[in-house]
């Protein structure tokens, strides 16, 4: 029987909610802990901008192509068993790093083709489950509480993350807080058999809802915002980390880093899942995308660990504002496109298409510059480019239009 939960307003939480964000904790608990510290890793064992891209190119290349073959397997067996083949391989991503340890850089390609397939797969299930357990009523809630627990998880992961590296010698420490990791998902696998089975049938239509984009205006501009929202995250991901480190030369001055942005990212998406209503949302998205790019503004020159730490805290400010009413509404265009209820796969495959196109497009753009110009000129350069990704969402969500709820 479902319960009221009146911690972010008055939602009925069901069983299968409630899982779902217990995995979607322990997944952010996971990745808070150890993915940062990844990047640092390899950057530790080669010391190259052009291995670390190449190592998220092979993540965002698998990611959308693993979504397509991911979409045909929930249409035709289940969804949460696509979900536990998600976490099942990114729990073989942490085992691989643990299992080839300092030659890890070795293996660039493998250990990003890991990650990217079981992204792949768990961010399909995880996202056509959101959209089949929420309703337009609590979405709002959902995001913003997965947002909370996303938040709560890089509070603590990448402090711990911090002490643990900092207080062995070498790379023990990564080695324990990558075996952590393992056992996190280990729970979640465990945790999914828990979930309510979630046959789909019919035919699987995914070149049917690309071309949807040509007759469904709010379709189009949905899927062209996450191409930009893809641009900045693909580069973004990755370097600002390897700042944190060269500007600290210290795991820990990471950890503190990712306490201070997720600290205030929990109050920031505790108040966004409160008060951004609806006749709220574009206006929320234009905030949160200008202070994403105000944020990018203050970094790209002269970075220093001060500077970095401020742009941690706005961007925490920042995400929330724009990602709660952003996925929300694209949503509700989702839920009111057409032959929604027998085609949300297939239009969650496109969407993420269109993001990690937009992620290839930036990591790209990223071993262009850095091969043909000087790192020290051309990154700023590009990461002013770049960054402007999340601000022009914008533009195209400001022309969706949706209709006005009910009273």
């Amino acid at each position: 029987m479902a319960k009221k939960f009146k911690f972010l307003g008055d939602v009925e939480l069901t069983k299968d909610l409630s899982l779902l964000l217990i995995i979607g904790g322990l997944y952010s608990l996971s990745v808070a802990l150890s993915n940062t510290f990844v990047n640092i890793y390899l950057w530790k064992q080669t010391g190259k901008y052009s291995d670390l891209a190449l190592y998220n190119l092979a993540v965002v290349v698998l990611q959308p192509l693993t979504f397509i073959l991911a979409g045909r397997w929930a249409k035709k067996i289940d969804r949460v068993i696509v979900l536990r083949i998600g976490v099942i391989f990114l729990a073989l991503f942490y085992l691989t790093v643990l299992i080839t340890g300092t030659k890890a850089a070795d293996f660039l390609l493998l250990l990003g083709g890991l990650l990217g397939i079981g992204y792949g797969f768990y961010w399909l299930a995880y996202n056509v489950l959101t959209f089949e357990i929420t309703e337009p009523e609590t979405r709002d809630f959902f995001n913003g509480f997965l947002g909370i627990l996303s938040s709560f998880g890089g509070m603590i992961g990448p402090i711990a993350a911090g002490i643990i590296i900092t207080r062995f010698e070498k790379f023990t420490g990564y080695t324990i807080v990558f075996g952590i990791s393992l056992a996190l998902f280990a729970i979640a696998v465990f945790m999914s058999f828990s979930l309510k089975p979630r046959p789909a049938h019919g035919d699987y239509c995914f070149t049917r809802i690309f071309e949807e984009r040509r007759k469904n205006e709010n379709w189009r501009l949905v899927t062209n915002a996450h191409f930009f929202q893809g641009l900045r995250e693909g580069t973004f991901l990755f370097v600002i980390s390897v700042f944190v480190y060269i500007s600290t030369g210290s795991e820990m001055a990471l950890g503190t880093y990712g306490l201070l942005n997720s600290g205030i990212s929990f109050i920031a998406y505790f108040l966004a899942s409160r008060l951004i209503k609806k006749n709220f949302r574009k206006k929320a998205i234009l905030i949160g995308g200008l202070l994403l790019y105000a944020a990018v503004i203050l970094i790209v020159w002269e970075v220093t660990y001060a500077k970095l730490l401020i742009y941690a805290g706005i961007i925490a400010i920042a995400y929330p504002l724009l990602l709660v009413p952003y996925i929300s509404t694209t949503y509700d265009v989702i839920g009111l496109g057409w032959k929604a209820a027998e085609m949300r796969i297939e239009y969650i495959v496109v969407r993420e298409i269109f993001l990690n196109i937009g992620r290839v497009v930036s990591i790209l753009a990223f071993l262009l510059a850095i091969t043909l110009f000087n790192e020290e000129k051309s990154i700023p350069i590009l990461l002013l480019v770049l960054g402007a990704g999340h601000t022009l969402i914008y533009y195209f969500m400001k022309k969706v239009q949706l209709p006005l709820p009910t009273r």
